[in-house]
């Protein structure tokens, strides 16, 4: 099983070649989960309806979408519609079979909601707000997606979870794919971005095992520490490897075939 994360900005940019890339990959009998991101789409809309999109900071130094009712609709539309649905036709048009799911169908994707979170102001005093609609997967019902591609189904999932109290909640994109290739027991968990992998001291980092990668992802800047300590995390709980590389170019996932990227794995 091959489970794939692409962000909104590398996904709408090369959509075309990224489910090229997974169609080729499929016809040569793996299965495969992909998961999109959108939120670049998502704040995009926003702003057309007149809501600002927010953004805080933990004290970890993580940025992330604060998801208030008012955008929480419109992510729910973008996610579960515009993106999803233009991937899934976009694979089918390119010789695939493909379904699409938010996780909330079915209870693909539980997650608690976050009550409260602390955050970092731009004063860089910590502070306690509302934890709005975003929340922490816990539980991952698998054998949906187990059923589809069994049957010879690509799964297109959108970062939307059912919340432990019936609500819908924001989910980040790469949790949600390091989530679901841990249920699978995934060969492999793909980490797109619009760069090769991680970088520190202006190199690229090839491979690393889980603990190195923790290790240095405290060294690293806001967003890819993040993948990092996923892939780590994903690789100690029964996923065979890791990959963190670019989703740009002809065939992305000829990355997998390279190792050309950052690879987490233990030795």
């Amino acid at each position: 099983m091959l489970v794939v994360k692409a962000g909104g900005r590398v996904l709408t940019s090369n959509m075309e070649n990224i489910a090229r890339s997974i169609v080729k990959w499929w016809q040569s009998n793996h299965k495969i989960v992909f998961v999109h991101g959108g939120g670049d789409v998502v704040s995009d809309m926003c702003r057309r309806l007149g809501i600002e999109p927010k953004f805080v900071v933990s004290p970890s130094g993580i940025r992330s979408r604060y998801t208030d009712e008012a955008e929480l609709e419109v992510y729910v539309q973008v996610m579960a519609g515009k993106i999803n649905k233009a991937m899934v036709s976009t694979l089918q048009r390119l010789g695939g079979r493909a379904v699409g799911l938010s996780g909330v169908d079915g209870g693909l994707l539980v997650a608690e909601r976050k009550k409260k979170i602390i955050i970092v102001d731009e004063h860089g005093r910590k502070r306690v707000i509302d934890g709005g609609y975003t929340g922490q997967v816990k539980l991952v019902n698998q054998s949906i997606i187990q059923i589809l591609a069994d049957n010879g189904y690509i799964v297109v999932v959108s970062p939307i979870a059912l919340g432990t109290e019936g609500e819908i909640l924001n989910i980040d994109g790469d949790q949600a794919a390091a989530a679901i290739a841990k249920a699978l027991n995934a060969d492999t968990l793909v980490l797109m971005s619009d760069v090769d992998g991680v970088f520190y001291n202006d190199r690229l980092v090839e491979r690393l095992t889980p603990l190195e990668a923790v290790e240095l992802s405290a060294k690293i800047g806001v967003g890819m520490n993040r993948k990092l300590m996923l892939a780590a995390d994903a690789v100690q709980n029964g996923v065979r490897q890791a990959l963190i590389c670019s989703g740009l170019g002809d065939d992305p996932l000829g990355s997998i075939n390279t190792l050309k990227g950052t690879l987490v794995k233990s030795q």
